[in-house]
């Protein structure tokens, strides 16, 4: 980035970014836990727990956090360890 001509649309830039990016950061983090879950979840409320990392990961599609190809992928891999835990 451009930090040497110090210009405010620059600084702001490089805040918004950080911001961006720890908010990011956290939702990944919630999805990814969320799948862990799911992992080590039980028949009855692996079900429940999937709908909702479904949820999440729809969001993070619309936020632009994932591609709707990766969204697809993932969905796709938790549906098939579900269906073979129950």
């Amino acid at each position: 980035m451009a930090i040497k001509k110090r210009k405010i649309s620059v600084l702001k830039n490089i805040r918004q970014n950080k911001k961006r990016y720890l908010l990011n950061k956290a939702c990944k983090a919630e999805i990814k836990s969320s799948i862990k879950s799911i992992k080590k979840g039980e028949k009855e409320s692996s079900l429940e727990k999937l709908k909702l990392a479904f949820k999440k990961i729809d969001k993070a599609v619309k936020k632009g956090i994932f591609h709707k190809n990766k969204a697809a992928r993932l969905k796709s891999k938790l549906s098939k360890r579900v269906s073979a835990i129950v």
